[in-house]
């Protein structure tokens, strides 16, 4: 699996239409897909998947009015239950040898062992394979078949990956593969993405409704360094979990035995609507072609986290996304791009 960075062929988006995932708000969120489209259609093709002609009719006159040019925009009329790409879209995978092509990684989907409404996504990647014209690789466990979402790990293309215990172990809630244990998941990480060597850190934030994503906290910037989320008010309940994953992080070694390099990441103020805790963080931006795009909470750490982003990036521009109403979907904008990488 490339990492992020590497060069895009395309960013698969998957929509707006399920009020439940913004109750109240839903209204406003096709304009921030918009945003992201614009950010990123001048370097790679935004592929959309909508659920009929109606909904891609919708779809066009936002991207219309935000001033997406029509040519790099492509629709495929996939029903989804819900937009989150990220976490039921296809993993692709590349080789080089002995011909250049992409595949598809094929993990299962069950709306992270929590929603009922999952059955549509689950089908996306096939679909995604017969309309590319490439293989699919099932992920399997001897004769099982093995959940996982994209937004559970992150990659740095050189064989080191990033997850959670959290997310990916937990006997008791939330689980994805009853009665696998770590050896398992590595092995299925190995067979599958390439990764050799696999990092576990321990939680994910607070209001986290995936139970520990790991794009929330900790994410590969370049093939050695990390940027890590850091909490430094100690009342605040992500303060022990982000000090427990930095000094895992002291410990380990990447792929090639060498140190990591980490680089704090703020967190912003904690966010609320409706009285729930929102999953708010900078690390869950999204590295396109033409930009880095950041979640912005209308707080001062904003400027921080965008200037310590664009330190690590000096090949492309950081560009913060207004993400308040987004993430009361609990999810920003990693968690609803899924990038296909260039051949």
């Amino acid at each position: 699996m490339p990492a992020e960075w590497e060069p895009h062929h395309a960013t698969w988006l998957g929509w707006p239409h399920n009020a439940s995932d913004w109750p109240g708000k839903l209204a406003v969120i096709p304009w921030v897909y918009g945003e992201i489209a614009r950010h990123v259609a001048p370097k790679e093709i935004v592929r959309i998947l909508v659920d009929s002609a109606e909904h891609q009719r919708r779809a066009r006159r936002v991207l219309d009015r935000a001033g997406v040019e029509a040519g790099r925009v492509e629709f495929h009329r996939f029903p989804t239950d819900r937009g989150w790409t990220r976490d039921f879209g296809p993993v692709f995978v590349r080789r080089t040898r002995p011909r250049a092509e992409i595949a598809i990684a094929r993990f299962r989907f069950n709306a992270w062992a929590k929603y009922p409404d999952w059955h549509k996504d689950d089908h996306i990647a096939e679909r995604v394979a017969r309309k590319l014209g490439v293989r699919v690789f099932p992920a399997r466990a001897g004769p099982r078949d093995v959940v996982l979402e994209g937004g559970s790990i992150d990659v740095n293309g050189r064989g080191s990956l990033l997850t959670t215990e959290e997310c990916l172990l937990d006997p008791a809630v939330q689980v994805r593969n009853p009665g696998l244990g770590r050896a398992d998941i590595e092995a299925v990480l190995r067979d599958q993405l390439g990764a050799t060597n696999v990092l576990w850190l321990g939680k994910g934030i607070a209001g986290d409704d995936t139970h520990g994503h790991v794009d929330d906290v900790c994410r590969f910037v370049a093939p050695r360094t990390v940027v890590l989320c850091r909490e430094t008010d100690v009342h605040d309940a992500n303060y022990r979990v982000l000090a427990e994953n930095r000094e895992r992080l002291s410990g380990m070694r990447l792929e090639d035995g060498s140190r990591i390099e980490v680089v704090d990441l703020p967190m912003p103020a904690p966010l609320y609507f409706a009285r729930q805790r929102l999953p708010a963080s900078y690390a869950n931006f999204y590295i396109a072609n033409a930009a880095v795009l950041v979640p912005t909470f209308n707080d001062p750490k904003d400027r921080v986290a965008l200037g310590i982003l664009a330190e690590l990036f000096n090949d492309r521009p950081v560009v913060g996304i207004h993400a308040v109403d987004l993430v009361w979907g609990l999810g920003t904008l990693h968690c609803l791009t899924q990038q296909q990488p260039a051949v």
